[in-house]
């Protein structure tokens, strides 16, 4: 790991924070990706 000297609080903490939305945004999709796929099923008339 680099050193970051003085910074190393704020730039960790802007890695964690990055990461964190990352997961939430792929979370997020594919929770509705699935939600999406069970509405088109049920209208396909699969969904039973």
């Amino acid at each position: 790991m680099p050193d970051l000297g003085k910074y190393a609080a704020e730039v960790l903490l802007a890695y964690g924070v990055s990461l964190a939305l990352l997961a939430l945004v792929i979370g997020v999709s594919w929770w509705r990706a699935r939600r999406v796929r069970r509405a088109l099923a049920k209208v396909e008339g699969r969904g039973e």
